[in-house]
């Protein structure tokens, strides 16, 4: 089983949400939302991510963070987007996730397929408390997703064909869409009651992490 981990697995939104609104407060911009800046990074990550030679995910999160905070008039300081940009360290698991892993390891190889740094992933991963067989970063495949690159890569290092494997994200662009173009089986845990893609189709939606046991997992 493969997984995403920003999002899917750790507290990704929830996290950003408190810096980027910390930010905004000291800047006394009360009439910019914390989640109107997330979302003009995300469509800043997908530029950025999609821009060669590689660059790290550190380098993208201050990029399109100064980006996102300035498409609104504002200049937060190097230090302010240094914190922002270093939060996912910081990103604990879901409440769910660590009980699920621990039952889905008695039957499954688990692994993360991340847009991420080795630096960056690894006190998050640590933050789950469960072992993975295998992470993944954008670092090790020089790629992002939705590229196929990085989850070409990750089956080489695995030493797994494609349709031995589930791909479990709360990512629509980022995860099911490479899913489906690949052709893999795909779990999407929808934790925001958004509306998906019926262009990425098939794929079973879940709330959480639960709902993925409750389809893996014999009863």
């Amino acid at each position: 089983m493969t997984f995403d981990c920003y999002g899917t697995l750790v507290r990704w939104y929830e996290v950003l949400l408190s810096e980027v609104g910390a930010t905004l407060a000291k800047h006394g911009a009360g009439d910019v939302s914390a989640s109107a800046i997330i979302e003009s990074f995300s469509a800043q990550g997908r530029r950025l991510t999609a821009e060669k030679p590689h660059r790290l995910y550190k380098d993208i999160l201050r990029t399109g963070f100064s980006a996102a905070f300035g498409e609104y008039g504002l200049n937060p300081s190097a230090e302010e987007i240094e914190g922002i940009a270093s939060s996912p360290m910081t990103m604990g698991p879901h409440p769910e996730v660590p009980d699920v892993l621990r039952r889905l390891r008695e039957r499954y190889k688990l692994a993360i397929f991340t847009n991420s740094d080795d630096d960056l992933i690894a006190p998050t991963v640590a933050r789950i408390g469960v072992p993975f067989d295998h992470v993944i970063t954008a670092e090790q495949a020089r790629a992002y997703k939705p590229s196929r690159q990085l989850f070409e890569y990750a089956y080489g290092v695995m030493g797994v064909t494609p349709n031995e494997t589930v791909h479990v994200a709360m990512g629509m662009y980022w995860d099911m869409k490479a899913r489906h173009e690949l052709g893999l089986r795909g779990i999407w845990v929808n934790r925001r009651n958004e509306t998906g893609n019926p262009d990425w189709l098939p794929y079973a939606e879940v709330s959480d992490l639960n709902g993925a046991a409750e389809l893996l997992l014999p009863p």
